[in-house]
């Protein structure tokens, strides 16, 4: 991409802005000069000299057009262990028992092939931006690793630097050989945040401190981490993240080990704030809810994972009604098994409706999570929406596929939800055509399944078990 480029999408069947207005355009055109959008509305309006300066052109004919996804919850090494059998059917704290050990034999290697892995089956899916909360570094693993792979792909990233202290010798969940000194954990926070992080707008690089969960750190890293993100100061936008509330059996923990639910007790470790977002929240009460929302503390909703560790149904529409940000995330791909933002998407409408109220979640509020609702969890004005002034990060599905037919003739925004996921016909990031047709341009998809499930099969084996 050359700054200057102009790409004109046009003839768009319907062109779902998710912009101030939530214009749905239908016969639709945008424009974008390198990576920011400078014009978007219906094709027969379209500026002549816009038109003639183009230098990249896509018929959307037979298109939806709409802003890309964002994933704000994922574990991307997590590919190489997905459907392990004796994981297969358990509650969150024997599933992390049972995959400890053979994440603790993870290389750099591994997080590099899992990393393009996972990002390339997210783009496909519609995903342009994407949180990745990695929190165990064994065997010389580093942020750093995440970022270079990344970057081969062509994703927005915002890496967010996990970190466990709290080992099972110190009434933690992990084992020790998972965990770092809290001291080293903050010396390597400081400095991926020098190194990778970047708080101007368009950002392809951001950081994010992102301590694991109440059963793996202590109170005492919590806050350090906090104090050593805000230290950045608000210009610099470095976010927290963290789980939260995800089970009752964390619930339990807190206020064994605490005195305090998991609510309670970020709030007394100061975070709570815009500059935090907590996975799950499936367990948060009323008045953790109303707290979230007036301090508009994030969350992240990851409704397959919750599923099938049989976690339970986050209140997302309590959050909602509330003021709190939500977005959206596939969660690990070992607990969902999937990177598919737009299952996910489906997932949040349906999962909302199951108690009984199919007023509780629509299509285009699923959309809008997924989209908007994740820019705001992460922080960015700048994604989310195709309006002029924001990223040219555009994806589009083929409403012609059979698994639309019917549906996009009545209502092809909301057969989008309604309607079995279908992967992305065209994607652009950052200006950058990176799937057209359905198929990246720069992604050998046999050669990079093949070298990751060498990398899962290996992985296996140093941990003692058939590979």
């Amino acid at each position: 991409m050359i700054e200057n480029d102009l790409l004109l999408i046009r003839n768009a069947d319907m062109l779902l802005t998710m912009d101030a207005a939530r214009r749905e355009v239908r016969d639709g055109a945008l424009v974008a000069r390198g990576r920011e959008i400078v014009w978007v509305g219906p094709t027969a309006d379209l500026p002549a000299d816009l038109t003639a300066a183009a230098t990249h052109r896509i018929d959307a004919r037979g298109r939806l057009v709409m802003p890309g996804f964002v994933n704000t919850h994922h574990h991307f090494y997590q590919t190489l262990t997905r459907a392990v059998a004796a994981a297969q059917d358990a509650v969150l704290f024997d599933w992390l028992k049972t995959l400890y050990p053979i994440w603790a034999e993870l290389r750099p290697a591994d997080v590099q092939a899992s990393t393009k892995l996972a990002l390339t089956e997210l783009l496909l899916s519609g995903c342009t931006t994407s949180s990745d909360h990695h929190y165990l570094w064994p065997n010389g693993a580093r942020l750093d690793d995440q970022f270079e792979a990344a970057e081969a792909i062509g994703v927005r990233f915002h890496g967010a630097r996990g970190s466990m202290s709290l080992g099972e010798s110190q009434g933690g969940l992990p084992p020790d050989r998972v965990t770092e000194d809290e001291a080293s954990i903050l010396h390597d926070c400081r400095r991926v945040v020098e190194s990778y992080h970047d708080a101007e707008r368009f950002a392809m690089r951001r950081v994010v401190i992102a301590p694991c969960s109440p059963f793996s750190v202590t109170p005492d890293l919590m806050r350090a981490s906090a104090e050593l993100a805000r230290s950045f100061g608000p210009a610099a936008n470095v976010h927290l993240h963290t789980h939260l509330a995800e089970t009752p059996d964390e619930d339990a923990f807190c206020l064994a080990r605490f005195g305090y639910r998991p609510g309670e007790y970020a709030e007394r470790l100061g975070w709570l704030g815009s500059d935090v977002w907590h996975a799950h929240c499936v367990h948060l009460n009323a008045h953790e809810i109303e707290r979230f929302g007036a301090t508009a503390t994030g969350v992240a909703h990851c409704p397959s994972s919750n599923m099938r560790l049989a976690s339970g149904i986050a209140p997302i529409r309590a959050m909602r009604d509330a003021g709190v940000p939500v977005g959206m995330g596939v969660d690990g791909s070992a607990s969902n098994d999937s990177s598919n933002m737009l299952a996910e998407v489906r997932q949040t409408m349906l999962l909302q409706r199951v108690m009984g109220n199919p007023h509780a979640m629509g299509a285009r509020e699923a959309l809008e999570i997924a989209t908007l609702g994740g820019a705001a969890v992460l922080g960015r004005d700048d994604i989310g929406a195709l309006a002029p002034g924001m990223a040219a990060d555009v994806i589009a599905f083929d409403l012609g596929a059979l698994g639309y037919a019917g549906g996009a003739v009545h209502d092809p925004v909301a057969a989008l939800v309604f309607c079995h996921p279908q992967p992305v016909d065209f994607a652009v990031v950052n200006g950058r055509v990176l799937v057209e047709a359905g198929v990246p341009r720069h992604i050998d998809i046999p050669h990079l399944v093949a070298e990751h499930n060498n990398a899962a099969r290996i992985l296996l084996q140093r941990a003692g078990l058939r590979g």
